[in-house]
């Protein structure tokens, strides 16, 4: 699956905010799409506060990212234990967050690194 990417500097001005601030000059921003092959439109906006020359790619990869971080969330909580701590210390939780932590990193390492041929 394909898709087309635009982005656009806008300045975000809704009811609210212009009687939040009505004499405020308000911040310009990104305004990025994703238009897949085949939809009749745009799918996917996201709001961006990178820089002004910011590149369509990084963009688009900073709001992809998104999707790799809620899944490393996931994975933290169901299959690392992340939500299993019980505990009601300071020190005890940043135990088994520490722990949580590299099990994810070692994890994320192995499924990265090219697979080893088995020897013969």
């Amino acid at each position: 699956m394909a898709s087309c990417f635009v982005a656009l500097r806008v300045r975000v001005a809704g009811r609210r905010i212009r009687q939040a601030h009505p004499d405020a000059d308000l911040p310009v921003c990104w305004l990025s799409a994703e238009w897949p092959a085949g939809q009749k439109a745009p799918t996917k906006f996201w709001l961006s506060t990178l820089a002004a020359d910011s590149a369509l790619r990084t963009l688009v990869r900073a709001a992809k990212a998104r999707w790799r971080v809620e899944h490393d969330y996931r994975e933290l909580k169901q299959a690392l234990g992340l939500a299993h701590f019980e505990g009601r210390t300071w020190p005890g939780w940043h135990h088994h967050v520490v722990l949580i932590s590299i099990a994810h990193a070692f994890v994320t390492t192995e499924r990265l690194a090219p697979k080893a041929g088995a020897p013969a």
